[in-house]
This record gives structure tokens, C-alpha cells and sequence, in this order.
């Protein structure tokens, strides 16, 4: 009686342990989920003034069954860092988290303009605790990308040149 008893409980429950097995995993591939995606890849980082000196790799990986963009960022000089990058439907918005190895944590927010990604926030920096930072990635005509970045010690009012990179793509990275 007890093995028959089993037997049921066991049947009872495996039309749910089947449906839950073959139920297609939920992912993100909706078109907001693939903005960012032209900056996915293997590539070699030089500052926009100085081409022939690469400064860094960087691989920028499509995460989580299409949901998340991951950015390992290698410096050449100087320890490294990392973003993680979301469409957040609820909010009509990208995410992005950078955490670095001197320990810096910083948020940012935005999204796509049509023509590049754009991201604002506060990103602590020595002397300046609550820095506005603005980074604007755009996909250029020759497979390139360049990250542009602009800082505000105002709100927002005015903005200063920080960085302008360009990110080539590694030959025969897979």
C-alpha cells in the first residue's frame, strides 16, 4: 500500500516536473534588449588623440539569455574594472554598475538616442564626491566604437572633456 501511495505522489507530481523541464527559458529579445549589443566583443582600447598606443582590452560580453551586457575592463597600466548593463523595461531605461579595483562603485542611467547609448551618473572621483559623469558610446562607420566622456562639478550645468576612447575590434577573437 505505502509503494502504491508513492507511486501516486510520484505521478501526481511529474506532469509539473515535465512542464517545467521543456518550458522555454524567459531571456530578453525585445528590440530595447539589443541597443547595446554593437559594443559586444573582443577589443583592443586607445585613446581617441593617440591610435597607435593601445592603453587596454576590453571584452564586452551579451550575458543571462540576452539580458545583461558585461564589460571586463583590462588596463595595461593600473588595476582593472567592470560594468553590468541592463534594459530595464519598468523603468524605460539602461542600468549600468561599474565597479572597479581601487573599490569605486558607481550607477549610471540613459539609454539609446537613436544613434549612440548614452549614460549619466554620479561617479565618485578623488576631490569630487558627487561628479556627473555623461558617457556616450556610438558604434562608428568603420566597426569602431568610441566612448565618449564628459564631467559636471555643477549639476549639469556645464561639462568638461574627460576621456574619448576607441575600442577596435581583435582580429580573430572569437
Amino acid at each position: 500500500m505505502i509503494k502504491a501511495l508513492a507511486a501516486a505522489a510520484l505521478l501526481v507530481g511529474l506532469p509539473a516536473a515535465t512542464a517545467a523541464q521543456a518550458a522555454p527559458p524567459q531571456g530578453c529579445d525585445s528590440a530595447e534588449s539589443h541597443q547595446f549589443d554593437f559594443w559586444v566583443g573582443h577589443w583592443a582600447v586607445f585613446q581617441a588623440s593617440d591610435l597607435q598606443r593601445k592603453i587596454a582590452d576590453s571584452l564586452i560580453e551579451k550575458l543571462y539569455q540576452g539580458c545583461a551586457v558585461r564589460e571586463n575592463w583590462a588596463p595595461l597600466k593600473g588595476g582593472g574594472g567592470g560594468s553590468l548593463n541592463s534594459w530595464v523595461p519598468a523603468e524605460g531605461a539602461w542600468r549600468q554598475t561599474w565597479v572597479d579595483s581601487s573599490g569605486t562603485r558607481a550607477d549610471f542611467k540613459g539609454g539609446w538616442t537613436g544613434k549612440a547609448m548614452v549614460l549619466e551618473g554620479v561617479w565618485p572621483q578623488p576631490g569630487h564626491p558627487t561628479q556627473l559623469t555623461r558617457m556616450t558610446y556610438t558604434r562608428l562607420p568603420d566597426g569602431t566604437v568610441r566612448q565618449l566622456g564628459v564631467t559636471s562639478d555643477d549639476g549639469g550645468k556645464t561639462w568638461d572633456p574627460s576621456f574619448d576612447l576607441i575600442y577596435r575590434p581583435v582580429s580573430g577573437a572569437a
